[in-house]
């Protein structure tokens, strides 16, 4: 993928700077402060990716979007703001009732998040 340049013409002088071309691609996206006794909303869409969880993405805390599509309205997650294990859920030919170390390299227990793990494949970690 070649970058493109733009020329600029000076008209006082015959020099001329040449600058890289900004893509028309660039998302701009607004962001608002914390509100705080707003609710989190999962899944949430935010840049090129969906999320079941509270992310860490340019910031020191974990936050969520208030909104299904984030449109600058978020939070701090809180303790009771993380996503919820979904019990029973399906995990290759077994359906689970609670956190497995099944298929864990580590054998550290975890979850699905949705109740077909096998499609969606989203999981976190049990605490």
């Amino acid at each position: 993928m070649g970058s493109l340049m733009v020329l600029f013409m000076e008209t006082t002088n015959s020099s001329a700077c040449i600058f890289p071309e900004l893509s028309s691609t660039v998302e701009t996206v607004s962001h608002f402060p914390e509100i705080e006794d707003g609710e989190c909303v999962f899944p949430f869409h935010y840049k090129n990716g969906t999320y079941y969880d509270c992310i860490r993405s340019k910031s020191r805390h974990k936050w969520c979007s208030l909104n299904e599509t984030y449109e600058g309205y978020w939070k701090y997650c809180s303790a009771e703001d993380f996503a919820s294990c979904v019990f029973p859920f399906w995990y290759r030919r077994l359906i689970y009732w609670d956190c497995t170390d099944h298929g864990e390299a580590f054998g550290k227990k975890w979850c699905s998040l949705t109740k077909n793990f096998n499609k969606d494949r989203i999981w976190k970690y049990c605490e």
